[in-house]
């Protein structure tokens, strides 16, 4: 870190995607605290972890957790597949002939 500002426009794809989730997070708690009895409960993210490298990866997911243990439901849709053995509890979606199908799946421990 050199302590000097950049512009966005050279952040890497990894940094962009960890700057969204870290504006979302606070964006969260900005408007529970001002709205009374308003509360989010929930997240959802959509993609950006396949442009995240295993060290960043690792950074976001233990984020998402602290989330998740502070009571709140965390929701990631992405086609990432190192996500599969991070998540334990997944809705598996996918094409059919007549549309979509989607099923509960649970990872093994």
């Amino acid at each position: 870190m050199s302590g000097t500002c950049r512009s966005v426009e050279t952040l890497s794809g990894g940094e962009q995607f960890l700057a969204s989730l870290s504006l979302a997070f606070g964006l969260s708690d900005v408007v529970q605290s001002y709205s009374g009895a308003v509360r989010l409960d929930s997240i959802f993210i959509d993609e950006g972890f396949g442009s995240l490298d295993t060290d960043t990866l690792d950074t976001a997911m233990r984020a998402l957790e602290s989330i998740r243990q502070s009571g709140r439901v965390v929701g990631i849709i992405s086609h990432v597949s190192e996500l599969q053995s991070r998540i334990p509890t997944m809705i598996r979606i996918w094409k059919t002939a007549s549309g979509s199908a989607a099923a509960k799946v649970i990872a093994e421990d």
